[in-house]
């Protein structure tokens, strides 16, 4: 598995464990939000393993939608299980408005839940049903065998691959304490220090030296960059 961006071949050990469909059926609250493929069933399945497909950019969802529909067409749903593109929503403030992104967390990267023949090969049924998808790259794995996930990795893309929050967190570029130089407004090219970090109205307070005494001046996050060096 990847850390975020980059390729899944060097992975982390994940911090969160996936929650298999009997926890998450026992949380409190579950049974009133949608299904999530992701949480509701176990993170391994019998006679099923994970595998990493490389697809073309910007064609995950592309791919993951087309398979699915292939897969359930030919009634191969014994063979290949779920397919998932983990996503997270951020949300960011400009100009005094909110906006919302949804963000691929492994670009490039289809994770497919498949059962393989007993010498490790791709059903054939299922090796041209993906192959002949466009966007389709190659799994991987070494000398056309794909290889399964590690546990760990499972785990880590299962927790990304949750279904994303409705009310998405304020992605937070900057602490107190950074140094940052003020790109926009009346202030532009000043330097400071961040003294306060407002994530629910997309501000920061920048402490800056203004006619030899220091001042507050509040900012929104677009308007100020993380000063060279720092």
């Amino acid at each position: 598995m990847a850390a975020k961006g980059k390729s899944p071949d060097s992975a982390a050990p994940p911090t969160r464990t996936a929650r298999t469909g009997s926890k998450a059926a026992a949380d409190a609250g579950d049974e009133q939000r949608p299904f999530d493929p992701a949480v509701d069933l176990p993170a391994y399945r019998e006679g099923m393993n994970w595998f990493v497909l490389r697809v073309a950019s910007n064609k995950e969802n592309y791919v993951r939608e087309t398979l699915l529909r292939k897969v359930q067409i030919e009634g191969l749903e014994h063979l290949v299980g779920r397919i998932m593109v983990p996503t997270e929503k951020t949300k960011t403030h400009k100009g005094g408005k909110a906006r919302i992104t949804e963000t691929k967390l492994y670009p490039g990267y289809v994770f497919v839940e498949m059962k393989l023949e007993e010498d490790g090969r791709i059903p054939q049924d299922v090796f041209f049903l993906i192959k002949e998808t466009t966007g389709v790259g190659d799994f991987v794995g070494t000398a056309g065998h794909p290889t399964p996930m590690a546990p760990h990795e499972v785990e880590k893309m299962l927790v990304d691959s949750r279904r994303p929050e409705e009310t998405p967190t304020v992605k937070l570029e900057f602490t107190p304490g950074d140094a940052v130089t003020i790109q926009e407004g009346p202030f532009e090219n000043y330097e400071g220090t961040v003294d306060e970090v407002m994530p629910d109205k997309g501000k920061v307070r920048v402490l800056v030296t203004i006619f030899g005494r220091q001042a507050p001046v509040e900012l929104e996050f677009w308007q100020i960059a993380k000063a060279e060096g720092t």
